[in-house]
């Protein structure tokens, strides 16, 4: 990377600074590429515990990749193992339970909070000599050539790179800037997000109880606490998020129900609408989209972080690639292998979470005894099972190099 007070010269312009786009630079600058960082938000604001208070579904081929991006240090106390999985319907008494006693080597995953992996990635992104990473600063144009690409930003200075990112979250302006279409879907609900206090253990069991309002998680954190993710029809969702703290933890006991003791509400509490959205495209000239600007899926199942995170380990792994061959790292050969290798699982997780929106949100009683049966189906067929497990895990399929279980051993 060349720097002068006004210009910067790099391999990759990541805009945005987010999960994706921070975990993409790390793993770009181990791939040998330098990068530059345009990231809107400030890293105090992000890292505050008001900021959002979402966790994330961290599967076991993605905690690989933290590992090998030297972040696990900085978390592994912090990061709550998942031993178990129980899904239930409430129209049905069939469950299907996941245990990691059957595929062994370790947890199928852990439950980390959003602001503990920002922090981590902050520190170490600070840290790296080949990644620039400005703050609080906009991207005011990008002009893309055949020869490069070349960027204004608001605080004055002039980017100049053979490749941009667009790590800007579903909303991605890059992306609309780009001429990229989208197909986009609205579930017409909202996600109710809190934490909360129980007076028992929860030894590591993960919930996913589907009710009549929509799928209610129960995701297990550090200590006794667990995340709520609550999905509700707006107009309830509107009414329940005005109640007091009293009433508000009534309607959210019933739900949660006793086996965990008394509980107790630790948080804010935040709301977001839920949506599908898939760009038509990955790639453009000289441009790429990561995460949420690709690919923003329902997160009934929690996957949409490891998503974001395949898609930032393929790319790493195609750019150092073409790097260490002399390639023009945003040549089209470069790109066009990149959205063939992340389409399909792109497409293939999103048609995933919305069928399983779709057939648990069914209140037609045929609907509800199929799924009954089918719950109880996959819980008894071993090989099934165990395959259904590994894919939540991110341990199945074409995986970039950083998300198998061998790399943590290079």
């Amino acid at each position: 990377m060349t720097n002068s007070s006004e210009h910067h010269t790099c391999d990759l312009l990541i805009v945005g600074g987010g999960l994706v786009g921070l975990s993409l630079a790390r793993a770009s600058s181990d791939a040998g590429l330098d990068v530059l960082v345009a990231d809107r938000e400030a890293p105090k604001k992000t890292e505050s515990d008001i900021f959002d208070g979402r966790v994330s579904s961290v599967a076991k081929g993605s905690s690989n990749m933290l590992r090998c991006l030297g972040l696990w240090e900085a978390i592994g106390e912090e990061a709550q193992p998942i031993e178990e999985i129980r899904i239930t319907d409430s129209a049905s008494p069939f469950f299907l339970h996941y245990d990691s006693d059957d595929v062994g080597n370790g947890p199928m995953g852990y439950i980390i909070e959003n602001r503990i992996l920002r922090r981590a990635l902050h520190e170490i992104v600070a840290k790296d000599p080949r990644i620039c990473w400005h703050t609080a600063v906009e991207v005011e144009n990008i002009q893309r050539k055949s020869h490069g690409i070349f960027a204004q930003l608001s605080n004055g200075k002039q980017v100049e790179a053979s490749l941009v990112v667009a790590a800007d979250g579903r909303h991605s302006s890059l992306r609309s800037e780009a001429g990229i279409n989208v197909i986009k879907h609205s579930y017409n609900q909202v996600g109710i997000v809190c934490t909360v206090s129980h007076t028992l253990p929860h030894c590591g069991v993960a919930h996913e109880r589907f009710l009549s309002g929509g799928p209610f998680a129960i995701l297990p954190m550090t200590g006794n606490r667990s995340s709520l993710v609550w999905t509700e029809d707006p107009t309830i969702a509107s009414a329940i998020l005005k109640l007091c703290e009293e009433k508000f933890l009534e309607e959210l006991s019933w739900r949660f129900g006793e086996f965990l003791g008394k509980l107790e509400v630790v948080s804010p509490r935040w709301h977001y609408p839920l949506e599908l959205l898939l760009a038509r495209e990955l790639t453009s000239k000289r441009f790429a989209l990561v995460g949420d600007s690709a690919h923003a899926i329902h997160p009934i199942a929690g996957q949409g972080l490891n998503l974001g995170l395949r898609d930032a380990a393929a790319l790493a792994e195609l750019l150092g690639e073409a790097k260490g061959l002399g390639m023009d790292v945003g040549d089209s050969v470069v790109l066009d292998r990149y959205a063939r290798w992340r389409r399909f699982d792109g497409l293939t997780m999103a048609a995933v979470t919305d069928g399983l929106y779709r057939i648990f949100s069914s209140g037609w009683f045929p609907v509800q005894g199929v799924r009954g049966i089918g719950l109880a189906t996959v819980n008894r067929l071993p090989f099934l099972k165990k395959t259904f497990q590994r894919h939540a895990m991110g341990v199945l399929g074409d995986l970039p190099r950083l998300l198998k279980d061998e790399a943590v051993e290079w």
